[in-house]
């Protein structure tokens, strides 16, 4: 009767310890789902269509070459087809080396930039992969509606590093960025300050905005951030309901899809790393009250969608000015296949709009 006792015991404890560590505490802020951008007319259709096809198409030939490699040499393939995916796509942009505080950087001008209007750009890549060459399409972009010298920082990746020196990163190069411009240290604040940031870039960059409210730095006057990483637990609903639409992040999530529910969770905290309930590597998790304006941006049908969405809603709830835009059928971080797909310069326009009202 004691041993029955005990195995009860043991079991209860083991099912409440699951539960306490996979139950979802969040999915109020699944509503509401954000503003939805759809083709104004069926020849936007088809040109939308006919364009994501063939990027998709390219998108898996891509994936298809690096998924039988070992995961080192996998990691050091995918970071150079990065930085060469875009390699042919003309851009408007100069692009100056520089040392940012002892973080390797590069200034984006395009034509006309006001180097007193600053923007510090946070690349994404799974933390493990990407650079300012790869991202080259969406800085200069960036600097040419914002009027901003772009300030694209080169952070330390994992694995070699930790994700926190990732985070230190951005903290002292947004620190330098205020003392500085493209033409060197100045002597005057700038006049206006933007952070963003894409994917695991939008989740650093989500991450420095409370670091800068609760260290009493100089806000930025906005941010925003392409389809974020907002939860380091892999909590959220479309990371399994979107798995089979997202073809970009599907071949590094479909690994573990085949878990139970309750595992897939277990096993997403795991690969986070004890850190993964910490606000500073899941923002999702910290005080969203007293940021600056926050644009996300995110697709329908990519795994983190509803990263994004819970993000902006719980901001919103926390009084913070927040706005969630959504498009359908585009894949992960879409605005970077600009001029390509006709959903990019859409959501350039929405950007374009948003930063003229808060800078």
């Amino acid at each position: 009767m004691i041993v029955l006792a005990v195995v009860i015991l043991l079991v209860a404890g083991a099912a409440i310890g699951i539960y306490l560590l996979t139950r979802d505490t969040l999915s109020q802020f699944d509503l509401p789902s954000g503003q939805l951008f759809t083709p104004k007319d069926d020849e936007a259709r088809r040109a939308s269509d006919k364009a994501i096809a063939a990027l998709n198409a390219r998108l898996r030939n891509v994936s298809g070459k690096h998924e039988k490699l070992p995961w080192k040499e996998r990691i050091l393939t995918l970071r150079a087809t990065m930085d060469e995916f875009f390699a042919g796509v003309k851009t408007a942009g100069t692009f100056t080396p520089v040392d940012a505080g002892g973080v390797s950087a590069e200034w984006v001008t395009t034509p006309g930039t006001d180097s007193s209007r600053r923007f510090l750009y946070i690349h994404g890549g799974a933390f493990f992969a990407g650079s300012p060459k790869s991202h080259r399409v969406l800085t200069s972009k960036l600097s040419e509606i914002t009027n901003s010298a772009v300030l694209a920082i080169d952070y330390r990746l994992t694995p070699e590093n930790s994700r926190m020196d990732g985070v230190e990163d951005c903290r002292s190069s947004y620190d330098w960025m205020l003392r500085n411009g493209p033409q060197g240290a100045d002597n005057f604040a700038p006049t206006a300050v933007f952070v963003a940031g894409d994917s695991a870039g939008g989740n650093l960059a989500l991450s420095l905005l409370h670091w800068i409210r609760d260290n009493q730095r100089p806000a930025p006057n906005a941010a925003l951030a392409f389809s974020p990483t907002t939860d380091g637990r892999f909590t959220s609903p479309s990371i399994r309901t979107n798995l089979d639409s997202d073809v970009m992040l599907k071949p590094l999530a479909a690994r573990f899809s085949w878990l139970p529910e309750f595992l897939f969770s277990l096993g997403g905290r795991f690969m986070s790393g004890r850190g993964a309930s910490n606000p500073v590597m899941s923002p999702l998790l910290a005080d969203l009250g007293g940021l600056p304006p926050i644009l996300i941006q995110c697709s329908e049908c990519e795994i983190l969608r509803d990263d994004g969405r819970r993000y902006v809603n719980k901001a919103v709830a926390a009084g913070t000015d927040a706005t969630l835009q959504v498009w359908n059928n585009v894949p992960h971080v879409w605005p970077i296949f600009y001029p390509d797909l006709p959903e990019a310069e859409q959501a350039f326009d929405e950007i374009e709009a948003f930063f003229k009202r808060h800078g």
